[in-house]
């Protein structure tokens, strides 16, 4: 029998690597056989998201729970308020940011959930003290099949 897990609030694994951001790892998929991976990410008011870029192996999902979150795919704006899902598809470009004026919340799902394991190393590397810059990064995204970029790929 497989036993259901159980993720209270406070509880999870947290990672800040990204400056004012956070995620909270609810799920890094040891549970569910990789297939998902969930993560509810915080960004600070006013906070830019990652570089515009594109996964090759996983989709990624987001819900947002609270503020006020712009997503940009390719050239498009899209704000997004409490109870927007959007799913971003492999090879779609895609970035957020936070531009309200309160924090926001989403919840991110990575199918499958090889992406939980990113921030794991992003923080690693930021603690080890490199900079975040498109020469230290461009290793790392490699790993997870990510690359900058802001046109779509088939």
């Amino acid at each position: 029998m497989t036993p259901v897990t159980i993720v209270r609030p406070g509880e999870g694994e947290l990672i800040t690597a990204n400056g004012p951001s956070q995620i909270r790892i609810l799920e890094d998929g040891s549970h569910t056989g990789h297939r998902l991976g969930i993560g509810e990410i915080t960004l600070q008011p006013h906070t830019p998201g990652p570089i515009q870029h594109r996964h090759a192996q996983h989709d990624e999902g987001f819900y947002v729970l609270s503020g006020a979150v712009r997503f940009t795919v390719g050239q498009d704006d899209y704000d997004a308020g409490p109870g927007t899902w959007v799913i971003v598809p492999p090879g779609a470009p895609h970035t957020f940011a936070n531009v309200g004026d309160d924090p926001a919340v989403m919840l991110s799902t990575f199918t499958p959930d090889l992406y939980v394991q990113y921030f794991r190393d992003l923080k690693k590397m930021v603690e080890s003290g490199q900079p975040m810059t498109a020469e230290t990064m461009t290793p790392l995204w490699q790993k997870y099949a990510t690359e900058i970029s802001s046109e779509y790929r088939p």
